[in-house]
């Protein structure tokens, strides 16, 4: 062994040490070891030793300071020497804190080992106040700690005009638009946890679980699907004079009285998972095994009507005008259409079409006559064959999904413990492999249809499950098909000539109706499964429930204004915290817990903390529970009795249910990781998310590898990952793969047992793809780790002293010659040249070698004394990283956690095992968003900023149309076309016709009052065709208005129409509304065309049921301006 120093470092003490302080002498048990110059250090291998811990007050050689020379170790109070650079040195000022006790905490911070190769995928991430290239998002809902959402989560969204509408776990709420950039108030001003920072909001009385939502513009109305199988109706502005006056909703006098449902009825058996309204106003429902309800609007509109007094027949009335479609299309029990849930319903209001999809097919209906078109699959392909019973699952070979183990049984043993052990272990492997590539009975088809939506060009678009896009025309032919990003398409939204794209991966693309991109961000941290349109913004919802709206123009010239704005004025919404965190890590040896061992170990030390974590290495092994647990992991099972154990044990020691509450745990295999928090910072902790990686025995078993747990501090995240890597001495490059395996690999996810219902599908599938998505394993790609704002990793990492022999290390244990000694560990050598743990940190270590013991003998005359004499080593370690990128004054919303370490030691006199515990105290402060403050700067913003003003009067442009008439009479099914003509020479108009209303003529020609159908739908005796189209500059799109006599055979007995409004024969009159907006706003113009219907005594006809061909499905003619008709209607009105 050398017991020299290098020349440099020995210059560099000698210089460092001439004035260095008087210093106290601390126990080896306390946070610092001060240190003394004088040690002799001349050593003997066989002198006797004092194992005594506890009786001697020993110094270390050098100080921090000039340790810092040679291994990269910095100190928050260490003074710098202008005469010496050290390479691997960064310096951390005393920050900015505006307390004693942080200030305390800051001058009692440890010095740091720091390291190298914090660079690519190690590399800190980038924080700031505002996000320097996305989009700058209106946070109406800040993402919500998940905890707070139990029982009130929210599933889904809808826009009208002037608000946001959420279906939740327990009813719906709305947020008016207008309101959005109000400070938060949440419930009607009043906070409630969950909802702290949210715009003010209201909400309804409970109800059951609101799956699918749709808006009827037309009567003000948004109708809901719920769990029970009811479809509700809610009124948009039932209390709108006391909303404006108390901020309350529902008539009370409480400003946060709920408001009621309105008409409601029980429309499914199940749930009702999707809601459309048709071109012609009625509901269509959708439910579970292929059930598809019509609900006429003839029936709802006079349900509406109804009388106070006859409000109770309400439901009856349309309960009994129901239209099955599947029992309508099933002949002798052969039905032509899927049996699978029907996941969406889209209707068609270009071509009075409505597609009802399931995860693997289509079926198309004419929206006018209720009647099957085709029935075809994901591919196109039409399936016009019997529907047969839904299969089930193929059986399988059994070793294709059970693990073989060998019998113990005496008569049949003809192989030894150690054979039928490995081959109980490899077959679990092989399992678990079988698993990860997807073969088996676990393979899942990841092509299947998640949502689908209507462009203003009359396409269609479907994603799938692959991230897949595939564009169909109005007949449900596939046109063609794109592939921008690799995880699941969860959610639609288009406005003009544009079409965002929400991903389980949390991003949003925004592409052209041609399916180019144009660009995309981040919009959220998970899933984003909604989107919806209105005042101006689209709104995305994200899984844990978080709601940002993103102005229509984005990305643009408005988001620069608003990024510069808020970033200067940081300081008003940026708010400081502070927490301290316990981490502990131990090889516990297959042992059991022992109360006095866990109170010496954490119950000592936990008097000051918020947070407590705990990681433990071999809890159990053995072949048997190493396969087992191998094989529980293929379904999703983790876990073990002996892990609960100690996890009750370490509750107790903390005082858990009065002080401290068990957040969450990890188990893999003999790896096992637990975390509490004091209750009194509950409320700022949770969303809580797990991972695991095995790294045994092909990375398949868990005996090596790691466990991992991701948790929301402040609304920051904190990674702790419990390793336990490869053994043996020479293993130290294989120990530095497994590292950079889990760091890698780690995904986190939530608890099986955390999962809501309607969250699963979105987090399966996210999961899933993410795992085979191209940034997953890359080099490049960012991964869960790696995009945390800190990381702990502890355990039992196995590095040993090297260049040692085993009475040497036993010498300078003896001596507490620690700083020695850390010139010959493996782990500072492999983090200082960059190859494991690469930019993070260790406090210096003033700890005995925690490796191996003998059980159960006390003091440093305990470590191994047997045959093999295993050298002491520093086996379990706590290594951190945290924000910094280099040396920072103070926490700020650049630099938002800053960690130091108080304590870092080892429990020598806990003999429990052949490793001692090791316990780190972590002083962690955090800088965060308050939320709702920014919004309120957000809307400053955007309401004064008169650069904003001019650019929005320049986006709310819309194009320049014309109709070619503007009053048409259609008798005896005749037919009259319209021309519309885009004015513009630049921009591209979006058109879509509406039905204002209809109203009888009386025989003088008055017309009495037009009522609208549900969403401005048409009369069932009118097709317009297309309803709606982009009319390119310079262009024409000609419209087909056809009057049609129409009954269905339900209508009729012996060829008499028996319905009231088939009794109806005095002329009718409609009022059509030809909308035309851009892109980029909600601004629209509309022109009114008047449409009469003068009725004919000619004897109706039957249309047939198998002919439902119209005029004009080649698409919308598009026609120059010399083509133009000479009768425009110069009537525009300004919405």
């Amino acid at each position: 062994m050398d017991d020299r120093v290098d020349d440099d470092d020995r210059d560099a003490s000698a210089a460092l040490n001439a004035n260095a302080p008087s210093r106290k002498a601390y126990s080896l048990r306390h946070g610092e070891v001060p240190a003394s110059s004088g040690q002799n250090r001349q050593r003997s291998r066989h002198r006797n030793r004092n194992h005594s811990l506890d009786d001697d007050r020993v110094s270390t050689i050098i100080s921090s300071t000039v340790a810092a020379a040679s291994t990269g170790v910095t100190s928050p109070t260490a003074a710098s020497s202008a005469a010496v650079r050290y390479d691997h040195s960064v310096s951390l000022p005393a920050a900015g804190v505006t307390t004693a006790a942080e200030d305390d905490d800051q001058r009692c911070a440890m010095p740091e080992f720091i390291a190298s190769g914090g660079v690519g995928i190690f590399k800190t991430p980038t924080r700031s106040a505002v996000h320097p290239t996305r989009p700058q998002a209106l946070e109406l809902r800040p993402h919500p700690l998940r905890e707070t959402q139990v029982g009130k989560f929210l599933r889904t969204i809808a826009c009208t005009e002037s608000q946001l509408w959420a279906g939740q776990e327990n009813g719906v709420r709305f947020w008016n638009i207008r309101d959005t950039y109000e400070a938060g108030g949440g419930l009607g001003g009043r906070v409630r946890r969950g909802d702290e920072e949210a715009a003010p909001f209201f909400e309804s009385v409970n109800s059951s679980p609101t799956y699918c939502m749709v808006v009827d513009h037309g009567n003000r109305l948004v109708w809901s699907g719920h769990k029970d199988g009811k479809i509700r109706s809610w009124k948009m502005d039932q209390n709108s004079n006391q909303l404006n006056s108390n901020g309350g909703g529902g008539g009370g006098d409480d400003a946060t009285t709920p408001f009621r449902e309105g008409l409601a009825w029980m429309a499914h058996k199940g749930p009702v998972l999707s809601l459309a309204m048709s071109c012609y106003g009625d509901i269509w429902s959708g439910g579970e095994g292929g059930v598809i309800k019509i609900w006429p609007w003839e029936s709802i509109e006079k349900s509406l009507s109804l009388s106070a007094e006859e409000k109770h027949m309400a439901a009856l009335l349309v309960e009994r005008a129901n239209i099955d479609l599947r029992s309508q299309v099933t002949v002798n029990g052969v039905c032509n259409i899927s049996s699978s849930d029907v996941k969406v319903i889209l209707s068609d209001h270009a071509r009075a079409k409505v597609w009802c999809a399931t995860s693997l097919s289509f079926s198309l209906w004419d929206a006018r006559t209720k009647e099957l078109i085709k029935v075809f699959n994901i591919e196109g392909h039409i399936e016009n064959r019997a529907e047969m019973p839904v299969p089930q699952d193929q059986p399988v070979e059994p070793d294709e999904t059970k693990v073989k183990f060998v019998s113990t049984s005496k008569k049949e043993k003809p192989q030894g413990f150690l054979q039928r052990s490995r081959n109980a272990i490899m077959g679990a492997a092989d399992a678990v492999r079988r698993v990860a590539r997807g073969s088996g009975a676990f393979n899942e088809d990841n092509k299947k249809t998640e949502a689908m939506v209507l462009t203003s060009d009359g396409t269609v678009w479907s994603g799938f499950s692959n991230g897949l896009l595939v564009q169909w025309d109005s007949n449900g032919n596939r046109s063609q098909e794109f592939h921008h990003h690799p995880t699941a398409v969860l959610c639609f939204c288009t406005h003009g000539a544009r079409l965002w794209v929400g991903y389980a991966s949390g991003v949003v693309q925004l592409l052209d109706l041609d399916g180019n991109l144009v660009t995309s961000w981040v919009a959220h941290t998970s899933p984003v499964i909604k989107m919806a349109i209105g005042g101006g913004y689209v709104f995305s919802m994200g899984i844990h429930g978080g709601i940002r709206g993103w102005h229509l123009t984005s990305p643009g010239p408005i988001d620069n204004i608003i990024r510069t704005g808020l970033a200067a004025k940081e300081l008003l919404y940026t708010r400081k915290e502070s927490v301290k965190i316990l981490v502990g890590t131990w090889n516990v040896g297959q042992g059991k817990p022992n109360l006095e061992g866990l109170k010496s170990w954490l119950g000592s030390a936990v008097s000051d903390v918020g947070i407590v974590v705990v990681g433990l290495q071999e809890v159990e092994m053995g072949a048997g529970f190493l396969a087992m647990s191998a094989a529980k992991e293929t379904v999703g099972l983790e876990g073990s009795a002996l892990g609960q154990i100690w996890q009750d044990a370490i509750g107790k020691v903390l005082e858990e249910g009065p002080l401290f509450e068990r957040v969450g745990s990890r188990q893999l295999a003999a790896l096992l990781i637990a975390i509490w928090v004091r209750k009194n910072i509950r409320t700022h902790v949770g969303d809580l998310d797990v991972g695991a990686v095995a790294c045994g025995f092909g990375r398949t078993i868990g005996n090596k590898g790691g466990v991992g747990l991701r948790l929301r501090v402040h609304d920051r995240i904190i990674c702790f990952v419990n390793c336990h890597l490869a053994a043996h001495l020479e293993a130290v490059n294989r120990r530095n793969a497994d590292f950079d395996h889990i760091y890698r690999t780690m995904v986190f996810s939530r608890q099986s047992h955390l999962l809501n219902v309607a969250a699963a599908g979105a987090a399966s599938a996210s999961q899933a793809l993410r795992a085979n998505g191209p940034s997953g394993n890359s080099d490049e790609g960012r991964t869960d780790l790696s995009e945390s704002d800190m990381v702990v990793f502890c355990g039992d990492f196995n590095y040993r002293l090297f260049g040692i022999s085993y009475d040497e290390a036993r010498d300078l244990v003896s001596q507490r010659s620690f700083d020695w000694l850390r010139e010959k560990d493996q782990l500072r050598a492999e983090m200082k040249a960059g190859k494991v743990f690469q930019g993070m940190r260790e406090a210096v270590i003033k700890f005995p070698p925690t490796y191996k013991f003998e059980k159960h003998v006390p003091g440093l005359g305990g470590y191994d004394s047997g045959e093999k004499k295993r050298i002491p080593a520093w086996c379990d370690r706590v290594i951190y990283r945290d924000c910094r990128t280099g040396p920072v004054s103070e926490c700020n919303l650049n630099c938002p956690v800053l960690g130091s370490i108080q304590m870092y030691e080892a429990c020598m006199d806990v003999t429990d095992s052949d490793h001692k515990p090791v316990r780190c105290k972590l002083s962690v402060r955090l800088a965060r968003v308050d939320r709702s403050v920014r919004r309120r700067e957000f809307g400053e913003i955007m309401n004064t900023s008169e650069e904003v003003k001019t650019l929005l009067k320049e986006y709310s442009k819309v194009p320049e149309i014309s109709v070619s008439d503007d009053s048409i009479t259609l008798q005896n099914q005749e037919t009259q076309s319209l021309h519309i003509s885009n004015r513009s020479d630049k921009d591209t108009a979006a058109i879509h016709i509406l039905c204002e209303g209809q109203s009888p003529v009386d025989d003088d020609g008055v017309v009495s009052e037009i009522r609208p159908r549900g969403s401005f739908g048409f009369p069932s005796w009118l097709e317009v065709t297309p309803a709606c189209g982009v009319i390119s500059p310079g262009q024409t799109m000609e419209v087909m208005v056809r009057h049609t006599e129409f009954h269905t055979l339900g209508d009729l007995v012996e060829g008499v129409p028996q319905n009231w409004w088939s009794e109806d024969t005095r002329d009718k009159a409609v009022v059509l509304a030809v909308q035309v907006h851009g892109s980029t706003s909600m601004e629209t113009r509309r022109h009114q065309v008047y449409v009469r219907h003068c009725y004919s005594s000619k004897t109706f006809r039957i249309e047939s049921r198998t002919n439902s061909s119209r005029k004009g499905n080649s698409g919308p003619q598009q026609r120059s301006d010399s083509q133009r008709h000479d009768n425009i209607s110069d009537s525009v009105d300004r919405d």
